[in-house]
């Protein structure tokens, strides 16, 4: 039997099941270098490290908001182009408190982030 999957339970696929140096560099490619670093909380250098696979990120923090990151812009893509993917994470965003989501997932608030990301696509 066949199940139908949401587009947030394929993002979340998608997330889980893409290597890391890919996942990073479509990241790269979208939201930019700078903002992508802001959100991992490294050196805009590391990014590079990471996508040369010369440096794998620490699993117990940045590559939850790495992946997490990946997962959001997903589920953002299927109806908004890339650079409204990028306005949303940088934007303040009233489900976080009028918090930017970017700020929000690398203080590690990765589920109210998926959360606010699930209300934006829900409610356009």
């Amino acid at each position: 039997m066949s199940v139908a999957m949401t587009a947030a339970e394929r993002a979340h696929r998608r997330a889980v099941e893409t290597n890391l140096p890919d996942l990073v560099r479509v990241l790269d490619e979208a939201l930019g270098r700078s903002l992508l670093a802001h959100i991992a909380g490294v050196d805009p250098k590391t990014i590079g490290r990471w996508i040369d696979a010369k440096q794998a990120p620490r699993a117990d923090v940045a590559e939850a908001r790495i992946r997490t990151a990946f997962q959001v812009m997903q589920m953002l893509l299927v109806r908004d182009s890339e650079h409204t993917v990028r306005a949303w994470f940088i934007g303040l965003n009233p489900q976080l408190d009028d918090t930017a989501p970017a700020e929000a997932l690398r203080a590690g608030q990765l589920r109210e982030v998926i959360v606010a990301v699930k209300s934006f696509t829900l409610a356009g």
